[in-house]
């Protein structure tokens, strides 16, 4: 499909790659000191998404951050180890690293977690000829029903987020190439969530598990 690698290291925390750049989406439950991240993707500041400690293990001299604009401070404070510091709004759109990024708003509907006013965000960041589609703490919204994206990656865990079902229907409404789900099996969710969305999603869609 294309030459990016994509691994899910636990939960919501996200690596890609396309040979040349290394970036991460919310890193969490690191082990390993990799200390090669290019740029870092912060969806929201809830502590299994921005993790410092494990930023940290990622991080390496000219690594850049990116985060929603009212996490900024935290962020400088928090990790202050980051040496350049990017913040977005939802419906903006920027360039790091070479790489073309728009941050896409990610709330709940009816849930409490994640209020529309926090300006929480996913992220469609281009790389490998690729639009990648990293959805973050989301319902199906009209934001996310409206993302052009070949990639897909989405939470199916329910209680904070869509669950499968209905991750399942937004996937199935933006037609991506390729659908992984996240944020279930850990934290929230169970193990079989993933399965359960790859039989809702229509068939002409690839859908790989990586949890």
């Amino acid at each position: 499909m294309s030459n990016l690698d994509i691994a899910i290291n636990t939960h919501s925390s996200i690596k890609i790659t396309d040979g040349k750049l290394v970036i991460y989406v919310d890193p969490f439950g690191i082990t390993a000191e990799s200390h090669d991240a290019d740029v870092v993707f912060v969806t929201h500041d809830h502590y299994d998404h921005f993790s410092p400690e494990d930023i940290a293990r990622v991080a390496k001299t000219g690594t850049v951050l990116v985060c929603p604009e009212k996490m900024g401070k935290k962020a400088e404070s928090d990790a202050a180890f980051i040496e350049r510091f990017v913040t977005v709004k939802p419906g903006t759109f920027c360039e790091v690293s070479g790489l073309e990024v728009e941050a896409i708003a990610a709330y709940n509907v009816l849930k409490p977690f994640h209020p529309k006013a926090c300006e929480n965000v996913g992220y469609v960041i281009r790389i490998g000829g690729k639009r990648v589609y990293i959805a973050g703490d989301t319902d199906e919204t009209k934001e996310a029903k409206a993302v052009k994206c070949d990639i897909a990656l989405v939470p199916v865990g329910g209680t904070y987020t869509m669950d499968a079902k209905k991750a399942a229907e937004l996937v199935n409404t933006i037609k991506p190439e390729l659908a992984i789900p996240t944020h279930y099996g850990s934290i929230v969710g169970n193990a079989e969530d993933g399965e359960a969305f790859k039989k809702l999603v229509n068939p002409q869609i690839k859908v790989e598990i990586k949890i």
